[in-house]
């Protein structure tokens, strides 16, 4: 008896990813799915009435600045790990360290122009969801900065190259993924104050 074999064409790989990129997106959709529900909860309670009317202090729009310059400045580390340019690197990750810092600075004295404006985390129902929400995103992006700090540390053993990318891209991932997250928030209070 003669076993007749054939040689199949076009047959896919499966997918595969990282277990610990998988983890972190994993992470991501759960962030996002509680920043949804944030903002719609938002908008119901709003709709309710009884919602104190105030303008953005002027800091956010600074730290908005901030956090899209960070956002350059570890797109320039990353595409020097690439080429394996470590002193580009290394700068790259230091500004993006000091600027995700300097973005918490920054949300901290937001906090302070909202307590000047009379805005508070107890009372009327729109300061509480401001400070959640800025609260909520801090907490996310202090883990950013710890990310940051730990891919930066990563470059000064020389672990971060190009044929060793895999945490490099996932700080990369995570923190425009925060950027992006603010921008949204931002946006949706500028919208919906």
């Amino acid at each position: 008896m003669e076993e007749k074999f054939a040689y199949v064409e076009g047959v896919e790989q499966p997918i595969a990813m990282h277990p610990k990129k998988f983890a972190l997106w994993l992470f991501i959709v759960s962030v996002v799915m509680i920043f949804a529900s944030l903002t719609s909860a938002y908008i119901v309670r709003q709709a309710e009435g009884n919602w104190l009317e105030f303008q953005l202090p002027a800091i956010f729009w600074y730290s908005t600045g901030v956090i899209i310059i960070s956002s350059l400045t570890l797109h320039y580390a990353y595409l020097a790990a690439k080429k394996d340019n470590l002193s580009n690197v290394r700068l790259g990750m230091i500004l993006t360290s000091f600027l995700g810092l300097a973005f918490l600075i920054l949300q901290w004295y937001s906090w302070v122009a909202l307590v000047d404006r009379e805005v508070f985390f107890v009372g009327n129902p729109a300061g509480s969801f401001l400070y959640v929400f800025t609260g909520l995103h801090a907490l996310h992006l202090i883990s950013g900065v710890i990310f940051l700090i730990i891919v930066l540390i990563s470059s000064f053993r020389y672990e971060v190259h190009s044929k060793n990318m895999n945490t490099m891209e996932m700080c990369v991932t995570y923190w425009h993924f925060l950027g992006g997250l603010w921008l949204y928030l931002f946006m949706f209070l500028l919208l919906n104050h």
